[in-house]
């Protein structure tokens, strides 16, 4: 299935199955405010003062965080010196793709606390997309992470860390808060919203990551 249409039908099921405030929080609300992206209705708080700060939202298993991948690498390189990116691995609240996303979420604050994380991100992506890896349990993960260089050990600890829960906890009320409509997503500043269907595609999205930061 086409990854933007599957997004759109887990979307739907997801509102389907919560109830409550819940329901609302997750179906983005957010009016065009402009071509190729959307203004959030309820701006998030940006971790970096002095820099710009772009969020990046993902799943291993979809298509289209795939594609972008390497073009947002490429993006973030030539702004590294005025933008801070920060992935977030995206988990609908409810949905049916959810214990799979946590345990994809799980793995990756574990890279990320072991400083692997922008190393191996491409394999990951590779592992699950193409190679149809399974690594939803700590032992395959750990498995993985070792044929890739990573300490066993260490691995498990960080898998297993009090800062890796909490990270991945989190990861539900992070993609209501930055009412995520579609994945990939990349949120600018907090404020401003765009993926591959507001840009007019993957290509397209580095193009309208540079005229958001120019937004005031």
């Amino acid at each position: 299935m086409n990854s933007l249409l599957r997004t759109a039908v887990l979307l739907a099921v997801t509102g389907s199955l919560l109830t409550g405030p819940a329901a609302v929080a997750a179906v983005p609300t957010g009016r065009d405010q402009g071509p190729q992206y959307v203004r959030l209705d309820h701006p998030q708080p940006v971790r970096e003062t002095a820099k710009q700060e772009a969020v990046e939202f993902f799943w291993y298993d979809c298509y289209h965080s795939q594609q972008l991948e390497l073009p947002l690498e490429r993006w973030a390189e030539r702004h590294r010196t005025d933008v801070a990116l920060r992935r977030v691995p995206a988990v609908w609240p409810g949905g049916p793709e959810e214990p799979t996303q946590l345990a994809h979420a799980r793995l990756y604050y574990a890279l990320e606390r072991l400083g692997a994380a922008d190393r191996l991100q491409v394999d990951v992506f590779r592992a699950v997309r193409e190679q149809h890896t399974d690594l939803t349990t700590e032992d395959l993960a750990t498995a993985w992470a070792q044929l890739h260089g990573l300490d066993a050990a260490r691995f498990r600890a960080a898998y297993r860390s009090p800062e890796v829960d909490r990270a991945t906890q989190e990861a539900p009320e992070l993609f209501r808060r930055y009412e995520v409509a579609e994945l990939p997503t990349v949120v600018i500043q907090g404020r401003y919203r765009t993926g591959p269907s507001e840009a007019g595609g993957v290509e397209q999205v580095p193009a309208v990551l540079d005229r958001l930061l120019e937004q005031p």
